[in-house]
């Protein structure tokens, strides 16, 4: 129900009811200007975009809250994601109403991160995200008409051209590290698992007849140094990649030496048993072995994905092939991380022009008499 009435004091007072019987009031000095406020409100009602003025007062901080809490977040992401909202949102928007947050104040926002919080682009563009996606939340419940955070600028995330390490330095960091983890760092360069999915192997994902791994879960470490077992990164991530004939020696050799009981023991374990916890992997055996063998500091556990996506570039595999062994979303993903490594093609387009212009008159042998044209 809606209707314009004119008030002794000559303005115009257009209303109307919401969807839970709570009316809604406003004042112009025009007719027509009231009933072009009640018009774009009937609009908004009809399209199911009608937003009550009371949910844009809700407290950004408070949404936010009740939003986390619905979410089904791993517990990596949570922790990400509450960090987020605590060091960088919070402090900026806890008590701004929902509605109150404007495009420049995002902008304004995003820019400090960098220059104020000191963060690298990515990490920006990272707490961005989360703050967006808090955002794009309040608009599908109806609490806000627009998401301040569209169009906002990001910094731009300088490319970093990934160097893969060597095979004698794979080599050389299985013979130095712990005689348990042998396999797991041979397996990680032969395979291009990720290192939540090397943890996350069982017996049961290995197939030595048939030479395969499966990869259907992996570990993630939580608060207090906890595992986590769950699902792959994406819907891509859950692949069967063949095993090489050096792999399958390796894990003969593995499951020799560290025999595992039934189809649910773990591939790898800890020293005391149980799952391999990647920060207690990180201090006492991982990095420890790196200096020993000539690998730069800092260099983490995920290289030998990168050199076992550098070995199939190297030796002619497609794009779409690499994607596929890395469960990566899309093609494009793995072409945005390794395009470097792929061939250069410098001297195949010289020789297709030095084919064509084989004559030596330098006007191509098959071009005949034709007119020279000018093209644009």
């Amino acid at each position: 129900m809606a209707n314009i009435q004119k008030r002794p004091n000559g303005k115009w007072r257009a209303r109307y009811r919401d969807h839970d019987g709570k009316e809604h009031a406003r004042h112009f000095d025009r007719k027509i200007d009231a009933q072009r406020w009640l018009d774009e409100v009937t609009a908004s009602v009809v399209t199911g975009q009608y937003v009550d003025p009371r949910s844009a007062k809700k407290p950004f901080k408070d949404y936010a809250e009740e939003w986390r809490a619905r979410q089904p977040h791993r517990p990596s992401t949570a922790k990400a994601v509450a960090q987020h909202l605590r060091c960088y949102a919070y402090p900026a928007w806890e008590k701004r109403a929902l509605g109150a947050i404007k495009p420049g104040d995002v902008q304004g926002w995003v820019t400090g991160l960098t220059t104020t919080h000191g963060l690298a682009a990515s990490t920006a563009r990272t707490v961005f995200n989360t703050v967006n996606a808090v955002f794009r939340a309040a608009v599908r419940d109806r609490m806000i008409p627009h998401n301040p955070c569209e169009e906002a600028k990001l910094p731009q995330v300088p490319r970093k051209r990934i160097v893969p390490l060597s095979v004698d330095q794979v080599r050389q960091l299985a013979a130095t590290i712990s005689p348990r983890y042998r396999g797991l760092v041979l397996l990680g360069a032969a395979t291009g698992l990720r290192p939540g999915e090397l943890f996350g192997l069982q017996l049961r994902h290995i197939d030595l007849l048939h030479a395969t791994v499966t990869v259907e879960q992996q570990i993630q470490q939580t608060a207090k140094h906890g595992v986590y077992v769950g699902p792959p990164k994406t819907a891509r991530s859950y692949r069967t990649v063949p095993l090489p004939k050096m792999a399958v020696r390796i894990l003969k050799e593995h499951l020799r030496d560290f025999p595992v009981e039934g189809p649910e023991g773990w591939l790898f374990t800890a020293p005391q048993g149980g799952p391999v916890v990647y920060t207690h992997f990180m201090d006492s055996a991982w990095r420890p072995a790196c200096p020993k063998a000539d690998i730069p500091k800092g260099t983490g556990p995920h290289a030998l994905r990168h050199h076992y996506a550098s070995l199939l570039i190297k030796n002619g595999e497609s794009v779409k092939t690499v994607s596929e062994r890395l469960g990566h979303t899309n093609a494009a993903m793995t072409l945005n991380i390794y395009t470097h490594l792929w061939p250069d093609s410098e001297e195949r387009t010289r020789a297709a022009v030095d084919r064509a212009y084989s004559d030596g008159t330098g006007s191509g042998a098959d071009q005949g008499n034709a007119p020279a044209t000018e093209a644009a």
